[in-house]
């Protein structure tokens, strides 16, 4: 049985900083492209950060220079490091894998069920 299990959400204040991991079990991440969801209540869901199966990466213009996604396929685990969060980030963050996948712009083959990050002072 795949999973993929989402932790180090919560409640940071605005400027704060949150690392967010993906536990992965199941599969091995090696051959995955791995990607980081957000979806902000009332909003569609959008893609954050991607890397892709071959480890070029893509990064929303909205957290560019303050998020970054990373993979340790020893770990079998996906990392989302966000600095200098802002209000607006607030959402519940995903993370999804697709195998051999190029980018996190189609189907993803399995999801996390989220975690919640809440920006607020």
């Amino acid at each position: 049985q795949v999973q993929l299990v989402e932790s180090g959400g919560g409640l940071v204040q605005p400027g704060g900083s949150l690392r967010l991991s993906c536990a992965a079990s199941g599969i091995t991440l090696d051959y995955y492209a791995l990607g980081w969801f957000r979806q902000a209540q009332g909003k569609e869901r959008e893609v954050v950060s991607c890397i892709s199966s071959f480890d070029s990466t893509y990064t929303a213009d909205s957290v560019i220079g303050r998020f970054s996604a990373s993979r340790d396929n020893a770990k079998n685990t996906m990392y989302l490091q966000m600095n200098n969060l802002k209000p607006e980030d607030t959402a519940v963050y995903y993370c999804a894998a697709v195998l051999w996948g190029t980018s996190c712009s189609g189907g993803m083959d399995y999801w996390g069920k989220g975690t919640l990050v809440t920006v607020s002072s």
